[in-house]
């Protein structure tokens, strides 16, 4: 290790240092892994709002056609004119083809669409699409019967929302923009609180410029797909202008318009910040115009990032008004750590001259950000998984726990980097205190301008003076053309000592473990946060692990989650005369929604079979206001009724009322709650 050059890359006139063979081995290992995360998570986007139930239930089977068709959801959700669809069994519209009514009441949010009148019996299809309140398109179908089952000619759609190639594409732009925006910021930052001497780079200048341009892109492929992605799944559909139009008109389109505009602004940003910061050479205007740089770019840079919060996770849910400054503070944070470590990797490999000085800056920066990443983060999961068991047990909660465990990775390597940084540190002594030269900041060295310096003095050194001997010799002109020639040779003989020299500081350079034990382990912290980077894009498009949860439990709860199979009751009367007390055995099959067979077997106390002169039932369905459903059973035998045809309109938990007669003045009526369904 050399004690006078703390820099870490190679000087101006030497050649970069490549690893072109362990380059392309991570770089391969780092693109099948993060398109296997994009493509996995883009096959079809997880609904973040869920359809937690419907009127009519699905697989009901209702006596008489209902008037409408309600939906109600977990979250708040955007409908369009054609959201909810309702297909006759020959997949006709048996709606009004009306846009859906809002029927929000309180926390409760429903929607419903108007059915044609004198609908005949037969099993109707209801296809429905919406667009959560987070921007991510949420789809699904089901059925009921009216009168009784029938078949029907409608294919039920097999691909979600958001699923195909449309959803890919979207995704992978997803993941672009999110890249985008960690280069462009984060790269910035680097420059402006680490290296500021790094802003005539050409290396860190094209790194942020192709982060703008990257977020740029992403942003107008996911402007264009947003049709397409949260409707038709077409890709032709990306030029439709009207399509276009109406995205504009929601929520997350005008978060992309916004992010479009403020990429305008950061434009002129870059270009102030590589143009006159970078040629600015007075300390004093230096220092105001970096203050003014750091303040503009932060608010541009949030602004940037509140175009996520306003139309992702952050925006719906638990306290979405300080979910969404916390988001963007969390989104700032990532850009400064990783894409400052994308930065620092840059400058270490490529650029020339980087001192242990900004290597020092930057894990502050990093120690800041992991930081405020840790407080964010712990907040975030807080709000979207909610309890321990939805940690493990939902694939939300998963991913989390995959994202956690790469930061945590992320931080140990950043150690390592640390204690690479204080040897070279320890070694190099402080680059404050140092000349320039000794620094590895060598202005002015460079061979061209070493040339010009020498042809310089040798033309000015062999020059005859006006005048001077000009008439002795018979061949004045050959005396330029020798000056000439010499400075040509001069030039030449320099260009090969400043390579020899640069050759000879790369050898030593590249010889020092220090130096290139930073280098790799900075590496495999860029290699780290790629995939880091790919699992947090596709938690972005997983139904939080609460949501789940919350549905689950819903749909739990609902009546129609009841076991169905064949119903057995027995109901102990007693009419208060002679022979009046019996028992009534009843047997309901298949005990489901639709059309039943019922049957009753009466009997005494001995348990032998029981005449009676008459029998009748009732069915009510309290929860939905259903009933008293009549119902006279046929005499078959002695002691035993039956009923076919019997038709159980919704499942639910159903009273089942039996009166008995056994004599002209003796009768009672007893009942029992079943779950039907």
């Amino acid at each position: 290790m050399t004690a006078t050059a703390p820099h870490f890359g190679p000087s101006p006139s030497a050649p970069a240092p490549r690893r072109p063979f362990a380059a392309a081995a991570l770089l391969a290992t780092l693109v099948v892994m993060v398109s296997g995360l994009l493509l996995g998570g883009a096959g079809s986007a997880s609904a973040h709002a869920a359809l937690t139930g419907s009127d009519p239930q699905d697989g009901a089977v209702v006596a008489t056609a209902p008037q409408e068709v309600t939906l109600t959801f977990s979250e708040q959700v955007a409908m369009g004119d054609d959201s909810i669809r309702v297909l006759d069994p020959d997949g006709k519209r048996a709606d009004t083809a009306a846009a859906p009514r809002d029927l929000r009441s309180g926390s409760t949010v429903r929607y419903g669409v108007a059915l044609h009148s004198g609908l005949p019996d037969g099993t109707y299809t209801v296809a429905w699409h919406a667009v959560s309140a987070d921007s991510h398109p949420v789809s699904g179908a089901f059925t009921f019967s009216i009168g009784a089952p029938s078949a029907t000619s409608v294919v039920l759609p097999t691909e979600e929302a958001g699923g195909g190639l449309v959803g890919i594409l979207y995704g992978i732009a997803r993941y672009a923009a999110y890249a985008g925006f960690v280069l462009m910021a984060g790269g910035s930052a680097f420059v402006l609180a680490c290296w500021q001497r790094g802003a005539g780079a050409p290396p860190l200048q094209r790194l942020v410029v192709r982060g703008w341009m990257t977020l740029t892109a992403a942003t107008l492929v996911m402007l264009l797909l947003r049709h397409p992605y949260t409707g038709s799944g077409k890709l032709a559909d990306a030029l439709d202008l009207d399509g276009l139009q109406a995205v504009l008109d929601t929520k997350p389109g005008a978060a992309l318009v916004s992010r479009l505009l403020l990429l305008g602004a950061s434009a002129l940003f870059v270009a102030v910040l590589f143009g006159a910061y970078a040629k600015r050479e007075d300390g004093r205007e230096k220092k105001d115009l970096t203050f003014g740089l750091a303040v503009g770019g932060t608010v541009v840079a949030a602004g940037i990032a509140g175009t996520w919060a306003l139309a992702e996770h952050a925006s719906t849910g638990i306290r979405p008004g300080i979910a969404m400054p916390v988001d963007v503070l969390h989104l700032l944070a990532v850009a400064a750590w990783l894409g400052g470590l994308v930065a620092l990797l840059v400058a270490l490999f490529r650029t020339p001259d980087i001192e242990a000085g900004a290597v020092r800056r930057f894990s502050r920066v990093a120690f800041g950000s992991v930081l405020v990443l840790t407080a964010t983060g712990i907040f975030q999961s807080w709000r979207q998984v909610g309890t321990w068991s939805a940690l493990t047990g939902t694939r939300y909660g998963q991913l989390l726990l995959v994202k956690a465990g790469l930061v945590a990775v992320l931080v140990g390597i950043a150690w390592i980097s640390r204690r690479w940084t204080t040897r070279l540190v320890t070694g190099g002594g402080s680059d404050a205190s140092q000349d320039p030269a000794e620094d590895g900041i060598v202005v002015g060295t460079g061979p061209e301008q070493t040339v010009e310096g020498t042809a310089e003095s040798r033309t000015t050194g062999d020059a005859p003076e006006a005048g001077e001997g000009t008439a002795e010799s018979p061949a004045t002109g050959d005396a330029p053309k020798a000056g000439a020639e010499d400075t040509i040779r001069a030039a030449q003989l320099e260009r090969q000592k400043a390579a020899t020299a640069a050759a000879e500081k790369k050898r030593i350079r590249d010889a020092d473990p220090d130096r290139s034990g930073l280098r790799r382990s900075v590496l495999a912290e860029v290699g780290v946060a790629v995939v880091l980077l790919a699992v947090a894009t596709v938690l972005t498009s997983t139904e939080p692990a609460r949501t789940e949860e919350e549905t689950a439990r819903a749909s739990a709860a609902a009546p129609a989650s009841a076991v169905s199979g064949p119903v057995e009751l027995a109901l102990p009367f007693d009419t208060g005369g002679r022979n009046g007390k019996g028992t009534v055995r009843m047997d309901i099959d298949p005990g489901r929604t639709g059309t039943n067979a019922l049957h009753l077997w009466i009997e005494n106390t001995d348990g032998k079979a029981m005449d009676v002169p008459e029998l009748k039932l009732a069915f009510t369905l309290k929860a939905k206001d259903i009933g008293p459903l009549p119902l006279t059973p046929a005499r078959l035998a002695e002691g035993h009724w039956a009923a076919s045809n019997v038709r159980i309109p919704m499942a639910g938990t159903w009273k089942v009322a039996v009166t008995v007669r056994t004599s002209d003045i003796d009768q009672t009526t007893v009942d029992k709650n079943v779950k039907i369904g």
